[in-house]
């Protein structure tokens, strides 16, 4: 292990923070800054409520007393200033010299020194402001501050709505530049990247590891044909004679495809994620346990459907009743409680068909069908259930297109048997792409 002194771990932090944020804005649309905020019984938030209870008490004692003591009034006053100038955009000149014209920070000392600072007249200026300055969602909390007539606890709230709308400018900063980051962030991570790995050059053994895995797969599959021409990732895969020259030298991109692909056969808690991947994990974990829901409740419908005919689920509405039955009872179950789910799914799909049936006017399942079709959706949890396995390599086959860098280039390319879930596995398809194409 390398030895780094403290200003050099500080440094390598810094700019893993920085990679981060950028990473993080360009790949989630979502994205924005929030408050630190830490909870109720935690000793840093008595710490913090401590110490602005004491604050805020002092400014009081100061504010009360005769004459008014306005040391502490006139820094909360120049802290104001500064918030509000930090919030105006290039082209405020006017008001940026209006603020510095009502905040004149030298004739508000000069009038405290003659006990003539009019603190209400100043703080009646600031909360104008703001309401000028204030998004939409703010107006309420601005013009809430008006019926205050406490100073001490008017400048108060008027420091905890400065904070919020600081933050409004800082999140409608980050949407303006996201456009200008993404065509830039390539650059700029390439860039991080190679400092960092100059900095720490044996600090990439998983992701070693990641890849040598995947050539090695990639190399041992060289002789049969691929399942599909994206998976290999490469032109050359296409060509005569590629098959042979690659079992010896596994193209590039068919090692990266197929090291991107086994990342949603990830076994979670016995390896560590790829270094270069880390940034990404809890986005491509959720990839995974998306096509791990999406493989069970195709399943459960083709299992259902296999033992009802077409005619039965062919009936308005039970399909989609069905998927939703089979969804909610799968939300947020890691793989492990899938069986236990399925059980439970067994039962519902059961009560779904029976009642379906009945309405239909069809005989209900003898006593040894409706076992048999509990215990087939029961099996599907086993990792060698033959419907399983062809749903998740089909699943599988057709998200390798979206890490292709042509992608799908048609509804044809959508996998047969799978239309239950076609709008999801769309849906997944392009989360996975745009993470794995910024990555590549």
């Amino acid at each position: 292990p390398q030895v780094l002194s403290m200003n050099e771990l500080q440094e390598i932090t810094d700019d893993i923070s920085k990679l981060t944020i950028v990473h993080e804005i360009v790949l989630n649309s979502d994205f924005k800054l929030q408050a630190a905020s830490f909870s109720p019984d935690s000793l840093e938030n008595r710490v913090k409520e401590t110490l602005h209870k004491a604050f805020w008490d002092n400014l009081e004692e100061q504010l009360c007393a005769s004459p008014p003591d306005y040391t502490r009034a006139i820094q909360l006053l120049q802290e104001i200033k500064e918030a509000l100038l930090s919030l105006l955009l290039p082209r405020h000149n006017q008001l940026r010299s209006q603020i510095e014209e009502a905040l004149d920070m030298q004739l508000i000392r000069q009038e405290a020194e003659h006990g003539a600072l009019d603190i209400h007249g100043l703080t009646t200026y600031v909360l104008g402001t703001m309401a000028r300055l204030c998004a939409p969602i703010r107006d309420e909390e601005v013009q809430g501050l008006q019926s205050l007539t406490d100073p001490t606890q008017l400048l108060r709230e008027i420091f905890r709505v400065l904070g919020l709308m600081k933050m409004d400018m800082l999140n409608f900063t980050i949407q303006t530049l996201r456009t200008h980051l993404q065509d830039h962030t390539v650059q700029y991570e390439r860039k991080k990247f190679q400092q960092l790995l100059d900095k720490l050059p044996n600090s990439l053994d998983r992701t070693r590891e990641w890849l040598c895995k995947a050539a090695a797969e990639v190399s041992a599959s060289s002789s049969q044909p691929p399942p599909h021409p994206a998976v290999s990732g490469s032109a050359a895969a296409h060509s005569p004679g590629a098959a042979s020259s690659s079992a010896t030298v596994p193209s590039l991109g068919s090692v990266l495809n197929r090291g991107y692909m086994n990342l949603l056969c990830w076994e979670p808690g016995q390896k560590e994620y790829p270094e270069t991947l880390f940034m990404d994990q809890a986005r491509l974990q959720e990839v995974q346990a998306q096509v791990n829901q999406l493989t069970i409740i195709a399943a459960v419908l083709l299992v259902t459907n296999g033992m009802c005919g077409s005619t039965l689920c062919g009936s308005p509405g039970i399909v989609a009743r069905l998927k939703r039955v089979t969804k909610v009872l799968l939300e947020g179950l890691s793989c492990t409680r899938c069986e236990e789910a399925l059980e439970d799914i067994g039962e519902q799909v059961l009560q779904e068909v029976s009642r379906t049936l009945s309405q239909l006017g069809y005989p209900a399942f003898t006593t040894d069908k409706c076992a048999s079709l509990k215990g087939q959706i029961k099996s599907i949890t086993d990792k060698g259930n033959a419907v399983r396995h062809v749903i998740e390599q089909r699943i599988h086959s057709f998200l390798s297109l979206f890490i292709s860098p042509d992608g799908p280039n048609s509804q044809k390319d959508f996998p047969k048997g799978l239309d239950t879930i076609q709008e999801e596995l769309l849906e997944v398809g392009r989360r996975f792409g745009s993470v794995i194409q910024h990555n590549r």
